[in-house]
């Protein structure tokens, strides 16, 4: 299965946003993709809730396709969860903020990521994460996109909440059939 994105390429793209109040630090990010990956980036932004593994943020999706997604991630309150065990491998670059994360390999441990580190959840691995106030990343993940669906909607159908179910699977449905439509699988 061949990738369009490189991870280095996006970690290079985080570390250059990073650190900037946080709307020049989204465009600056939004753009720099648009430029390196052109017709693969969304430019517009859409925030949409997101509540998985009982955590709150915000998301706008930047990309998606079947076997890849990049979308920005963040709260500016705070929030933590359950990672979610995934059929993708999914890499997070800290723009701003910090978030702390946890293994079961390494259950006493706790690993601290901060503006310009990148984190990797590897498929089939879980992980406990919090969000400390005002931390925003840039997600990319790779492998069976649609495999990841149940655990990023299970809570909004649990909460009832149509509107974000809506939002979610509309704007990552246009995504990824503007992304067949260029040949991208």
């Amino acid at each position: 299965m061949g990738y369009l994105f490189d991870p280095v390429r996006l970690h290079a793209a985080a570390r250059r946003a990073a650190g900037l109040p946080h709307q020049e630090m989204v465009r600056t990010l939004i753009d720099e993709l648009a430029v390196a990956y052109p017709g693969h980036i969304a430019t517009d932004e859409q925030w949409v809730m997101s509540f998985v593994g009982g955590a709150t943020g915000m998301m706008t999706v930047l990309h998606c396709s079947l076997t890849e997604y990049i979308l920005i991630f963040g709260t500016p309150i705070g929030s933590g969860g359950f990672s979610g065990r995934y059929r993708l491998d999914i890499h997070d670059y800290l723009l701003a903020g910090e978030m702390w994360t946890f293994a079961e390999a390494a259950c006493a441990e706790r690993v601290v990521s901060r503006p310009g580190d990148a984190a990797l959840l590897r498929r089939g691995e879980s992980k406990g994460y919090r969000a400390a106030e005002g931390t925003w990343m840039l997600e990319y993940a790779r492998g069976p996109v649609v495999t990841c669906l149940p655990q990023a909607l299970t809570d909004s159908i649990v909460r009832l909440d149509g509107m974000t179910i809506w939002k979610t699977l509309s704007i990552s449905t246009r995504l990824m059939f503007r992304s067949l439509r260029r040949g991208k699988v």
